[in-house]
């Protein structure tokens, strides 16, 4: 078939699909080690996990330059990478994000990967998969509806005080109507009438604590540790003084599980798990990653956005929680997006610019720079297209090599694994090299506003923070909560390396705002809120939904 005049979900309906024991088999497993979800997908029990050979074996992370709005492709390079690193000879698995209904549906579409670099069955992966998502709305809404009876009980209350509850439902669409919500209105019997709202569901405290969790026992004690709000007496009031944490991890029991499926050429890929990295921390479970790990010798997992919101965070927060040594990083980046941040508009990515070109690397070269600091030489992927010229990739090339780093061109999405073996061969040099020796940027113990600093000024490149009234406050009662000594989740727009998505390239001269603060203490980070982020996102002026069909067959067109 002709590769170049089908689109991705054409492809993924046309390629060979193998029953989900024949996928088991490359990593050893036999059907008695899967809880099946059908033919094509099934659920990995904990019990598979090794920690000597999560030891022994090799976590390859793949982060991108700063995005445009569509994306440069980290998930599509993930698979073609996982495709072309089994090419060659190496035991790998992708360990992946969980799609969220929101995004699908919204501005991206599916988030599967594309063309010949994709995970399938896609329909099933990029809709409602094996219901994880669904459980995790199930388990912060229960505690959201236990926080209400308590309130409206006669006998059973904590004396909650409503105006400081901090806990918000959660659905996983894009609806702004959500957004801010009065509840509890109808008279006595519908409770007791106070503001409250909508986050999405990849937003949600539950899925930041199932994937940070390590175990059943840890999940408990997390979700327990759930901040609510205070009572009447200015108490802190918690998710297992409603003794809601056994009922929540109950509602978690599969969930917690990482699901696997598999590429087009058939490798095994594990997907599990879907915070969004510029409000949380935007990479998969723990436990998968810690799964891949135990059942190959490569891991290829991504983090969400560019390296100055999903990386900065995979390494200072979830590597350090779990004990994790990730031996190499690959950048994405597009010739497209660097015509962006060299100044070309939307209309003019196509539109081959050495200049603009020139002139964007400096974002580029920032996120090399970032990545160098946690002790990682990164390999930099260009992620082909076809208005790509080869002056342009010859001049990104150059100038990496001033960086003492290689680029790749990475061809995944028009040839699959057999594009990507180059790029391969540059991953598994550097995951070999002496001098990887991964190490965070800041220690957890050090004063909330030193870390905030400390990533603000030397991640995004800010001279200084600025710290509102209100943020100053809430800093001085997380310190009384002992909240201090939690790593930081930056909320910040994912359009700029700064706070204010209007700069592009690479920022100079600007100071970062932290207008307030949220915290996860279940979770275990704090979230400081850089300029106006949503937590629930809205839908585009013409949102992908309308571009989608399914026939009398079922076959669905338009979902990638």
């Amino acid at each position: 078939m002709e590769k170049k005049h089908l689109s991705d979900i054409e492809i993924a309906q046309a390629a060979e699909i193998r029953h989900i024991n024949t996928i088991a088999a490359k990593l050893n497993l036999n059907e008695d080690h899967l809880e099946h979800y059908g033919k094509y997908k099934a659920k990995l029990p904990l019990s598979l996990l090794n920690e000597e050979k999560i030891k022994e074996s090799n976590l390859i992370l793949v982060s991108a330059m700063t995005p445009t709005p569509a994306g440069e492709g980290k998930t599509t390079t993930s698979i073609g990478l996982t495709e072309g690193m089994n090419k060659i000879g190496k035991k790998t698995v992708a360990v992946l994000r969980e799609p969220s209904l929101g995004p699908v549906f919204g501005i991206k579409g599916g988030a599967a990967g594309g063309g010949y670099s994709q995970v399938i069955p896609m329909e099933d992966i990029n809709l409602h998969f094996t219901g994880d998502f669904s459980a995790i709305e199930k388990a912060n809404n229960l505690l959201s509806a236990l926080i209400d009876n308590n309130i409206q009980s006669k006998t059973n209350n904590l004396n909650i005080d409503p105006r400081t509850i901090v806990w918000k439902r959660v659905m996983d669409m894009n609806d702004r109507s959500l957004r801010q919500i009065t509840i509890g209105l109808g008279g006595t019997a519908n409770g007791v009438p106070r503001e409250d709202g909508f986050n999405i569901t990849p937003a949600s405290e539950v899925m930041a604590i199932l994937c940070m969790a390590e175990s059943f026992t840890d999940l408990k004690e997390r979700l327990g540790n759930i901040f609510i709000g205070y009572t009447f007496d200015k108490q802190p009031v918690f998710a297992k003084d409603l003794k809601a944490e056994n009922a929540m991890a109950i509602l978690l029991k599969d969930a917690i599980k990482p699901n696997m499926v598999q590429t087009l050429e058939g490798n095994p890929a594990i997907i599990h798990g879907g915070p969004f990295a510029n409000i949380a921390q935007g990479t998969n479970t723990v436990i998968a990653t810690k799964m891949g790990l135990s059942l190959a010798d490569y891991v290829v997992t991504e983090a969400g956005f560019g390296a100055d919101l999903g990386a900065e965070k995979f390494l200072n927060i979830k590597c350090v929680s779990a004990g994790l040594k990730p031996k190499a990083v690959v950048i994405v980046a597009t010739i497209r997006a660097l015509r962006h941040h060299g100044g070309a508009k939307s209309e003019e990515y196509n539109t081959p610019s050495v200049e603009r070109v020139e002139k964007g690397f400096a974002n580029l070269s920032k996120h090399i720079e970032n990545i160098q600091k946690f002790g990682i030489s990164p390999v930099v992927a260009i992620n082909a297209f076809p208005s790509d010229t080869q002056e342009e990739i010859e001049l990104i090339q150059e100038k990496c090599q001033g960086y003492k780093v290689k680029a790749v061109v990475a061809n995944g999405w028009a040839e699959g694994g057999a594009g990507m073996t180059n790029l391969a061969e540059a991953v598994v040099d550097a995951a070999n090299a002496d001098d990887n020796e991964f190490k965070p940027l800041y220690d957890w113990k050090k004063p909330i506003q030193e870390k905030i600093e400390t990533i603000a000024k030397k991640i995004y490149g800010a001279d200084s923070v600025d710290f509102s009234k209100k943020a100053t406050l809430q800093m001085k009662r997380m310190e009384k909560l002992g909240f201090d000594q939690m790593p930081i989740c930056m909320a910040k727009t994912q359009k700029s390396l700064s706070d204010n998505e209007s700069l592009h390239g690479r920022p100079e001269g600007f100071e970062v705002s932290v207008r307030e603060f949220e915290f996860a203490a279940g979770a275990g980070f704090i979230i400081p809120i850089l300029g106006q982020m949503m937590r629930m996102p809205g839908l585009p002026a013409v949102p992908a939904s309308e571009g989608m069909s399914i026939d009398d067959d079922g076959v669905i067109s338009g979902l990638s």
